[in-house]
């Protein structure tokens, strides 16, 4: 078959996330115990026990889901199941190059935790915020981000999601702005998120600066799948484009409804949204009701995407379940 995996960003945190995964496979829980041996710290603990508001902190949410992302994507592709098409949502793009042999996943998760950690440190220089306009078109949104900035400060759309669901992102005031032009034009809600900074936006330049700096001293190969860049909505494949694509997300808008268009326009047999939720599916049964679509997330839905799209069955390993070293030698 061929299918593109979806991974998800930023806000698809929860507590728990990944651990029936890393009790029942030792392959998943070897993913775990890479991402906690580089960055020297316990992530694994974090995932699993959280407390919620340390996991939902920028520098922890980001590695957190990248890496049950990809001990989810790495039973997968244990099982024979490999993507024709990959995409990620902000975050998520970094989970994709590691799916897309672009990125090693050690380099990719301490990338992500410093990803994390210079977003924060950003928001707290240039303080900004985000907003939920729920139920408007593209074209009124930026309508109202315009009539806002044209009163001072910034507000520009940051994550064009789906038909009526786009974040805007900006200065507070100018996004408030944004907001009251927004339900004048006919939003059926526009509302304020609770986030640490204006992602997607100019007010992240310090972080885009900082990032580009880390990206310069990681390794990027060429990709064995496209992956379709969150800023152009269009694959890239190359070392070079892929690295250009990761250096400008931070100041650009995520076009995942484009990117989700030009998907479907390959007509491919299926998706498969990989790590925590089904916020990605969702998205995507926005515009094609009739798309053929799984997850995967834990044990059942792993087997349930693998008896649907016809992968090897997988036998479930066996580990101590309270954070021992119980994988096998390949997992290592």
């Amino acid at each position: 078959m061929r299918l593109a995996f979806l991974f998800p960003g930023q806000g698809a945190q929860a507590v728990g996330m990944g651990r029936s995964l890393a009790e029942t496979h030792p392959e998943a829980r070897a993913v775990f115990e890479a991402a906690d041996a580089a960055l020297g710290f316990a992530l694994s603990r974090l995932c699993w026990e959280g407390p919620e508001e340390e996991l939902r902190k920028t520098v922890h949410a980001q590695p957190a889901l990248l890496t049950h992302s990809i001990a989810a994507w790495t039973l997968l592709d244990r099982a024979g199941v490999r993507p024709a098409f990959v995409a990620g949502h902000s975050l998520g793009e970094y989970s994709a190059g590691v799916a897309a042999g672009a990125l090693a996943f050690d380099d990719a998760v301490r990338l992500v935790h410093r990803r994390g950690e210079l977003m924060y440190r950003a928001g707290l220089d240039r303080p900004g915020t985000m907003a939920a306009v729920l139920g408007l078109g593209r074209d009124a949104v930026e309508q109202a981000c315009r009539e806002a900035e044209s009163e001072g400060g910034v507000a520009r759309p940051a994550n064009l999601n789906a038909p009526g669901q786009i974040v805007i992102s900006g200065e507070v005031a100018a996004v408030e702005r944004a907001c009251e032009r927004a339900r004048a034009l006919g939003a059926k809600r526009a509302l304020r998120l609770d986030v640490s900074g204006a992602f997607h936006s100019p007010l992240m330049s310090g972080a885009a600066d900082g990032l580009r700096t880390a990206l310069a001293e990681v390794e990027i190969r060429e990709a064995r799948c496209p992956i379709v860049s969150n800023v152009t909505a269009r694959p890239v494949r190359s070392a070079a484009e892929i690295r250009a694509a990761l250096e400008s997300q931070l100041l650009g808008a995520v076009r995942w409804e484009d990117s989700m268009r030009w998907l479907l326009e390959q007509r491919p047999d299926g998706f498969v949204e990989i790590g925590t939720g089904k916020v990605l599916r969702g998205l995507l049964r926005a515009l094609d009701r009739d798309a053929a679509c799984w997850n995967v997330e834990d044990p059942a839905t792993l087997q349930a995407t693998l008896a649907a799209v016809g992968g090897a069955g997988l036998p479930a390993g066996r580990t101590d379940g309270h954070g021992g070293r119980a994988v096998s030698e390949k997992g290592r």
